[in-house]
């Protein structure tokens, strides 16, 4: 696929990919009673399973993906390594583990906003932890190492949390948070979450030039211009917001940001400012297949989308890692 083609390949994939998601469940609708449910035609039983269940879902799983994509590519380029994205470095985690303490402690219950915004906290609480470490360190060694750290001690604090959880129902939201879901999520929850994400997205393209001048080295870029300083706060702003939206969606889903702006990269010449909506695109692309894999999956209890996408990103980050030692290598 040529640079040109790109972006245009990308969306009809996307919307082709949710047209497949309207179609497909545990009971498989033909196209044409899907384009009439979404039409406003066919009976009321197809107009509720399509814009009540499939397409919500959707949808969620696309935006969550576009948000993790855009935020692994800016990251990426913030810190000039191709392995750097929310989930590795710790937001993800942070994010969820914010989330798990306003349901553990009922703050959820007090208002709808009160588990994106706990999101959002945990996630600009951790990214500006990362960002301040690499403006103190030029190691990238270093840094992963934190966001080891910072995703270690937020999964340990959220078991924690579910060992002290009062009643089963509060535990199986926390289950849920951490592994991952879009599973039975609504309009409501994605009108929720797409303010910040929209916030968050819109920062990292404004930032997006700064990405490019970054590629030179820090000293360069500072020399044409650059404020390296307001270039790390808006990227850190921007992909905090954008993420943790994404986990006051669907919960801690990781490695999808590491694994579409390393596949997009060649084609924009290695750009990361050209990489961020191809990330996007390809990001949501990904996690939509992939919910439609939970679903046709003939397993008693449906996996969480989380699950699958740590078992297809897992693999592709090693795999990513040992090349990129072999190249530098």
């Amino acid at each position: 696929m040529t640079s040109r083609l790109l972006l245009p390949g990308l969306i009809a994939a996307s919307l082709l990919a949710i047209f497949a998601a309207c179609l497909l469940g545990s009971t498989p609708l033909p196209a044409d009673r899907v384009l009439s449910a979404l039409f406003g035609g066919a009976d009321v039983g197809d107009r509720l399973v399509v814009w009540q269940i499939r397409l919500p879902r959707a949808l969620a799983a696309f935006i969550t993906g576009a948000a993790l994509g855009i935020s692994g590519a800016a990251l990426q380029g913030l810190l000039r390594n191709p392995l750097a994205e929310p989930g590795v470095l710790g937001v993800s985690a942070s994010a969820s583990l914010f989330a798990t303490v306003s349901l553990y402690y009922g703050f959820a219950a007090l208002s709808p906003w009160v588990l994106p915004l706990a999101a959002i906290a945990g996630a600009l609480a951790a990214t500006a932890l990362i960002a301040l470490a690499a403006i103190r360190t030029r190691s990238v060694v270093t840094l992963i190492l934190i966001g080891v750290g910072l995703s270690s001690f937020s999964g340990a604090a959220m078991s924690l949390l579910m060992n002290l959880a009062p009643n089963p129902f509060s535990l199986s939201d926390m289950i849920n948070w951490m592994l991952g879901s879009v599973a039975n999520r609504s309009f409501e929850e994605v009108g929720l979450a797409a303010p910040f994400l929209i916030a968050g997205a819109a920062i990292l393209l404004a930032s997006r030039r700064g990405l490019s001048a970054l590629t030179l080295g820090e000293e360069a870029a500072s020399g044409v211009g650059l404020n390296l300083r307001n270039q790390r706060i808006l990227t850190v702003l921007g992909a905090g917001l954008a993420t943790g939206g994404s986990v006051a969606l669907a919960g801690a889903i990781g490695f999808v940001g590491i694994v579409a702006p390393h596949l997009i990269r060649p084609f924009v010449k290695h750009d990361p400012a050209r990489s961020l909506i191809p990330s996007a695109l390809l990001a949501g692309l990904i996690l939509v297949v992939a919910d439609i894999g939970v679903r046709l999956l003939p397993t008693s209890n449906e996996l969480k989308l989380g699950v699958v996408a740590a078992l297809i990103g897992a693999p592709a980050f090693v795999w990513i890692a040992m090349r990129r030692r072999t190249l530098n290598g």
